[in-house]
Parts: C-alpha cells; sequence; structure tokens
C-alpha cells in the first residue's frame, strides 16, 4: 500500500503540506482541476522553489482576492455539495469538523455563533481540500506522521494576541492525543510554527509513528518564516508498507511483525460491530472480520477478529475494548504470505479508473478496478456501476495481463 509520512522539521502549515505534495509531483494544474471541483473562487496559486537554511522545497502561495469570511457551516456546506470524490469530502470533511470542534472550545461558542477570522477565508478550504486532494491523486492509502514541532511556549507578542502555541493548535492536539517535540533554544523568538490549519490536517488524518517503509520520494514543503538556526521546513516521505521478509515458497514473500487481536461477544448489536470495524481500518488494520460462533448457554456469538502491524496492537486493543463491550482480548503473533499489489490509473471511455494489480513471481496475475473510482463515475454519468466495473476491467486486462 502507497503511504505518505510527515515529518514536521520546523513546524507544519496547510501551505506547507501543500508545498510538500506538489514538491512531489502534484502540479500545480492538478491542483487548479481539483479545487475547481468546490463552487468557490476568489484566489490564485502560485509556486516558487526557495532554500531554508540549505534546505531546498517547494513554497506554496495562496493569494486571496477578496476578504469575505465564510462560517463554519458555509465552508463544510462547499466541501459536502462538491463534485470532489468521496474519500477527499470524508477527509476534508473530518479535517473542518475537528478544527471547529477546537475553535468553539478555545472560544466557548457553538459553530452556529463562531465567527472566524484568518480560519474563515478561502485559504483554509485551499489547504485542506488541497491536501486531501493531493492524497487521493498521488494514490495514497494511509497517512503517517512524526510528533508535530509547536516551537517555543511563548506569551502573546502583541496587545490583544495569542500565546504561541495558538489555543486552537494545543485544543487539536490535545484533542488527538498527538505527541509533539520537546521544546528547544533553537525555537526561541520564531514564534508560531505549527499553525491551526496544520495541526488540523495532520491529527485528523494522520497516524503517529512510523511504519517499516520503502521510500520511494521525498517532497519538502517551505514556510514563510526564515530563522537562522533551523529550516521552517516540512518533508513528506512517499513510499509503501514493507514488513515483508524474503520469500520462502519463491511466489509470494512472508510478513512477519503482524498481531492477531480477537475477542468473543454474544452482547453486541450489528452497529457496534460496523462501527468497531471503521475504526480498526481507520488505525491500520490491515483486515477485519466477524465469525458467528456458538457460546455458552447456546447463546449465538461472534468473534471480532482483527489483523494489525504489531506497532499498532496497543491502538487496535484500546478500539476494541472502547467501542465494544468486550472485557478482554486476545492476541498472539501471527506471520501472512502476501501477493505484491500496485495501484495504476487506466483510461476508460468514461475517465480515469485505478487498479489494484496482484504479483506472482514479479509477474502481474489479475486487475481489479477500485470499487470508489467506478462508485463515482457510475453516480457521475449514470451508467450502472458493473458496466463501469467491466469496462475498466477490460482495459485493465488489455495493459497489463
Amino acid at each position: 500500500m502507497k503511504i505518505a509520512y510527515i515529518q514536521s522539521i520546523g513546524g507544519a502549515s496547510g501551505d506547507m503540506l501543500l508545498g510538500a505534495l506538489l514538491d512531489l509531483g502534484l502540479t500545480l494544474e492538478d491542483l487548479r482541476r481539483g479545487l475547481a471541483l468546490l463552487d468557490v473562487s476568489g484566489f490564485e496559486l502560485s509556486c516558487t522553489i526557495e532554500r531554508r537554511c540549505e534546505v531546498r522545497g517547494t513554497n506554496l502561495a495562496v493569494a486571496c482576492q477578496d476578504g469575505y469570511k465564510y462560517t463554519p457551516r458555509e465552508l463544510s456546506e462547499i466541501v459536502s455539495s462538491s463534485a470532489l470524490p468521496d474519500q477527499v469530502k470524508r477527509q476534508a470533511e473530518q479535517v473542518l469538523h475537528n478544527l471547529w470542534q477546537a475553535e468553539c472550545r478555545v472560544h466557548g461558542e457553538g459553530p452556529d455563533v463562531l465567527e472566524l477570522e484568518e480560519l474563515g477565508t478561502v485559504d483554509t478550504l485551499v489547504d485542506v481540500v488541497g491536501f486531501a486532494y493531493g492524497l487521493h491523486f498521488l494514490g495514497v492509502g494511509k497517512v503517517y506522521s512524526a510528533p508535530l514541532v509547536l516551537g517555543a511556549a511563548s506569551p502573546p507578542r502583541w496587545p490583544g494576541g495569542y500565546s504561541n502555541p495558538a489555543p486552537a493548535t494545543l485544543e487539536l492536539v490535545a484533542m488527538a492525543e498527538a505527541p509533539v517535540t520537546s521544546e528547544l533554544s533553537i525555537h526561541q523568538g520564531a514564534g508560531e510554527l505549527t499553525t491551526p490549519t496544520g495541526a488540523a490536517i495532520i491529527t485528523s488524518l494522520a497516524n503517529f509513528g512510523r511504519p517499516p517503509m520503502s521510500v520511494e520520494a521525498i517532497g519538502v514543503g517551505l514556510g514563510n518564516k526564515d530563522p537562522e538556526a533551523f529550516p521552517n521546513a516540512l518533508r513528506i516521505w512517499l513510499g509503501k508498507t514493507t514488513d515483508l521478509t524474503a520469500s520462502t515458497n519463491g511466489i509470494a514473500p512472508k510478513q512477519q511483525g503482524i498481531v492477531l487481536l480477537e475477542t468473543n461477544l454474544d452482547d453486541v448489536t450489528g452497529e457496534v460491530l460496523g462501527y468497531a470495524q471503521e475504526k480498526l481500518f481507520e488505525i491500520g488494520a490491515l483486515d477485519v472480520w466477524h465469525t458467528p460462533i456458538q457460546m455458552k448457554k447456546n447463546r449465538p456469538g461472534v468473534i471480532l477478529s482483527a489483523l494489525l502491524p504489531e506497532h499498532l496492537e496497543d491502538s487496535g486493543v484500546e478500539v476494541i475494548l472502547r467501542e465494544t463491550p468486550t472485557l478482554g482480548v486476545r492476541s498472539r503473533p501471527v506471520e501472512r504470505y502476501a501477493a505484491r499489489r500496485d495501484i495504476e490509473e487506466v483510461e476508460t471511455e468514461v475517465g480515469r479508473v485505478r487498479v489494484k494489480l496482484k504479483y506472482l513471481s514479479g509477474q502481474v496475475v489479475a486487475a481489479s478496478p477500485e470499487y470508489e473510482d467506478c462508485r463515482r463515475i457510475a453516480q457521475e454519468t449514470g451508467r450502472p456501476f458493473q458496466e463501469v466495473f467491466r469496462m475498466a476491467e477490460s482495459v485493465a486486462r488489455d495493459n497489463f495481463l
């Protein structure tokens, strides 16, 4: 699976995160096409290649052409009513929801009366939606992150100003129980390093920690500060998960470092099981399933099983204990054989569709169109889903098999 790992070297902002994606290969034209799916205008994008303390990277600038301030409801409705892919909308709506929740907590107001200043401009939409769209465009399935760099704690730098870290940034950190780096002397006087938007994007979309991965490309996004002691920069590592050992059968490699979590349940509804499954996938589970069983006193029950990388074991146990009525979870290490898989795009007469390729002994042996892409095209064109799926499957077979 393709993954992105965010390394906040000298802070994080929406512009820095987007700049890193542009540095990875997302072009300004690609980004503009994605943002054009929003029913909003009044902004211009530009980017330059610059340096911060000898670190080369991409600096993105978003110029807002008017000072209109949107309400939280208006910003959320712009996203929900857009023609963006469903995954992009879900991610953007989650980031905005968390951002408004933090702002409401800080100001002691509800979302319907909360007045936004800088966060109410179209710049916020560009950062949040642009980053989610960039992940989709680059085919990223999971996002991980290093601890956040908040900078030195400091009092307000002007009358009526806020201290560093910004209250909303700290609220987002607390909401996600996110790890932060220690305060360093080199950060003194640098001011705000991680903005509320940057914190909202990372804490909403990323799991903290770095899994085993093969690194394919590095993107560097630059901020507008240029302190002498450290670079105001953020890196995104793009690659694939690689908890693979050498193949023992010459066909498919064996994955190690995996745990199987299980619990027996006889007092749970289907809704609870479904929600727990969603939460387990959100934290990075490799697979989750339910097995019907017969329990004591002839009561029907179900086994909830989850396969996770071992570094996510504690998180998986917490989800199961928190989201189901169980009092205990079984855990054991397992190994599995896993065929190599890649994601490629094919061009069909109704649009581009991502296709998952399965490899054995280095050869493609199967090609399966991605459900979300086929679903989106079926909804946009009015064609039956099965017709779109078969069309994409036929093109993929011609191209790869």
